[in-house]
């Protein structure tokens, strides 16, 4: 590892390591039929609590801008049914306006600069010359007709570009999918690093390959997008604009490989970005697509290290995946790569080399469904009933879990105090030991004061892989979630994360198996752990010694279900 990350990693374990659990660095449920995916902005939810709900109501206010001067401030007022303005006004602490002489219905926002207002932030747009100034340290605006107070609406300090919704605040342009269900359908499964990511849904393509990413350094992948847009197919590549330790050297060759053979490539950040973190992992290919829980570079899809779960679907699914592509695309965050790049400074990064065992075999199933999941849109709900609602057994095989009391952690306590047995599979690597240690010693206590079934501990993999990078999920050995959200919370609200939920007795058992045989094998070994104070505060190491469990290197096999 070269020393600008590791540098890079030391800070971020300064600040108490968020960043590195909320996207993940290789520094080193179920849907129902008729739910619909909606590819819009997201809607703020209806706010105050008016008397009269069929009148009319303030639902959003975005009071600073991140245009100089607040320029663009808004108020969005829903009018249920057609409303005649001529004498309504909003006001807030430092004075009131007067609406236009109009007669509206449905979403409306008000403003002094129209033409700066993004496109979908509501069905209409009126100016309004006398705009009250909205405070960016909070304050409550007011709805009136003829001097009548219809609604009262109050927010807090505002952070930039992001709208107030009663309950939240959403970044400007932060979309608002539905979790999308499709029906029965093939697909193939497999895990690195038994087998690298296939290409040929790639490799297949006639007319478009769409690829999202947080990080992009693999030669392969970029042999196979080149060849694919020289056979005339459209190809675009979504990266992150600003992963942890920094863009390598290695992307920035990669990426500029590219571009120079008319690929188009974007970079997804900055200052007004929607999302802390791009982190998803997916590719759309004609009607083929590959959700991963892997980055796109050599320890991930090259299975050079890591345990990673994958899966390439056909049919609907891949439309779903598409939209979302499309949506974070066309986004006022995203610029072109040759205009981000002269911003890059590049850092060393060494690829991992690795070579393993080939034990696990790639597999095509049928499956009842698939449910395309989106962070922040609608993750965190499906997925923590999925595993609130288990029935037998949840089987969890994670990078990392910052805290017990993260939202997926809580669903899993609540299904083991149902009777549920449940076991969590932690990475060993050096920059999630310590605090995957402190969160398996911690479940353990609970599952010993309280008699659940709960059984979490750290992988010593032993030549099979390097480290746990999966984000795996499987319930009751017949739901199983594959994709890029992370066990915390970070990743669940604050990143755009991509995850699909398959359905299927089959499929199930194949990932439940593969987890079992990373599972088994448990012995006892010491551990000293080493819990230091931030860097940046000075503070003095501690050590502690205590038992943690392991798991051996035995052999690979397909266990009979003990879950």
């Amino acid at each position: 590892m070269s020393r600008t990350l590791a540098l890079a990693v030391l800070v971020c374990l300064s600040l108490g390591a968020t960043a590195l659990v909320a996207a993940d660095t290789d520094a080193s449920p179920q849907g129902t039929p008729g739910d619909v995916a909606r590819p819009t902005l997201a809607q703020p939810t209806l706010a105050g609590d008016p008397e009269n709900e069929t009148a009319p109501r303030i639902v959003a206010v975005a009071p600073n801008p991140e245009a100089s001067g607040d320029r663009g401030e808004y108020v969005v007022v829903a009018f249920p049914r057609p409303t005649a303005l001529g004498n309504w006004t909003l006001g807030d602490d430092e004075g009131t306006a007067s609406l236009p002489d109009r007669t509206v219905s449905g979403r409306v926002a008000f403003t002094a600069d129209p033409d700066s207002l993004r496109e979908g932030v509501a069905d209409r747009v009126l100016s309004v010359s006398d705009f009250p100034a909205l405070a960016n340290s909070g304050e409550t605006v007011v709805l009136a007709e003829g001097g009548r107070v219809v609604h009262r609406f109050s927010y807090g300090r505002a952070p930039s570009a992001e709208t107030w919704t009663g309950d939240r605040w959403v970044p400007y342009g932060a979309t608002d999918f539905a979790p999308r269900t499709t029906g029965s359908t093939s697909v193939r499964a497999f895990l690195t690093p038994d087998t690298r990511v296939p290409l040929d849904t790639i490799r297949a393509a006639d007319e478009r390959v769409l690829l999202a990413g947080y990080t992009f350094t693999s030669a392969r992948v970029t042999d196979a997008l080149v060849a694919a847009a020289e056979r005339g197919v459209t190809v675009r590549v979504l990266v992150d604009g600003g992963p942890v330790g920094g863009t390598s050297e290695r992307q920035v060759a990669r990426l500029d490989r590219l571009v120079r053979a008319g690929v188009s490539v974007r970079v997804l950040g900055g200052p007004a970005a929607r999302y802390d973190f791009h982190h998803a992992k997916y590719a759309v290919a004609d009607d083929r697509a590959l959700v991963l829980t892997e980055n796109w570079k050599p320890s991930g899809s090259g299975g050079r290290a890591n345990r990673g779960w994958g899966v390439e679907l056909r049919g609907p699914s891949s439309a779903s995946l598409a939209a979302v592509f499309t949506a974070d695309w066309t986004a006022h965050d995203t610029v072109p790569w040759e205009s981000f790049r002269d911003g890059v400074e590049p850092v060393l990064a060494d690829p991992a080399t690795g070579e393993y065992p080939a034990r696990i075999d790639a597999e095509t199933f049928a499956v009842d469904r698939v449910t395309v999941l989106v962070a922040p849109d609608n993750a965190e709900a499906r997925l923590t009933r999925l595993v609130r609602q288990a029935n037998h057994s949840v089987r969890v095989e994670q990078m990392a879990v910052s805290s017990v009391e993260t939202p997926l952690v809580r669903a899993a306590i609540a299904a083991a105090r149902n009777g549920t047995r449940v076991r969590i599979l932690l990475s060993s690597a050096w920059y999630a030991e310590e605090e995957n240690a402190r969160v398996a010693a911690q479940l353990d206590r609970l599952a010993a004061r309280e008699g659940l079934d709960l059984d979490a501990k750290l992988v010593d993999p032993d030549g099979r892989f390097e480290k746990i990078h999966a984000k795996g999920v499987v319930v009751d050995r017949r739901h199983v979630v594959v994709g890029s959200v992370n066990w915390n919370r970070h990743s669940l609200r604050e990143n755009r994360e991509v995850a699909v939920v398959l359905t299927g007795d089959e499929i199930g058992r194949y990932y439940a198996d593969a987890f079992d045989s990373d599972w088994d094998g448990t012995r006892e070994i010491p551990l000293i752990l080493l819990i230091a104070a931030p860097v940046a505060a000075g503070g003095v190491a501690v050590l502690l010694s205590r038992k943690v469990r392991f798991t051996t290197g035995d052999e690979c096999v397909k266990p009979v279900d003990t879950l």
